[in-house]
Parts: structure tokens; sequence; C-alpha cells
């Protein structure tokens, strides 16, 4: 199961795009690991869209 697949069965992936929309890292790590993903992987995995936001579908944050 991919990530998006993750948070949308929990019911959390608008919360997921608002959280990378704002820029919100801790949020964002703490939606990841409520779907399973370790500390280290999910910090990994916010830093990587963070970083390049356009290459996982998002806009930059403002």
């Amino acid at each position: 199961m991919t990530v998006n697949e993750r948070l949308f069965t929990a019911g959390l992936l608008g919360h997921w795009y608002a959280a990378i929309e704002a820029g919100q890292r801790e949020a964002a790590i703490a939606l990841l690991k409520q779907v399973e993903m370790s500390e280290e992987g999910a910090a990994a995995t916010v830093d990587a869209v963070l970083a390049d936001p356009s290459k996982y579908g998002f806009p930059r944050p403002s």
C-alpha cells in the first residue's frame, strides 16, 4: 500500500495535503506516524516532499 493509500484509508489524506502545502513538517511527520511509518521514514519522506514539492504534485509551500 502506498503512503497516499494508507493516509486515504485512515481518513488523513486531506490533512496530509494541508500540512505539506502549509510547510508544516512536524504535523506531516505525525500524520505519517499515524499510518505506521517509522519516525525516520516519516521524516525522510516529509523532508523529500518539502525539498521539492512539485516533484510530488504539490505547489511549493508559501
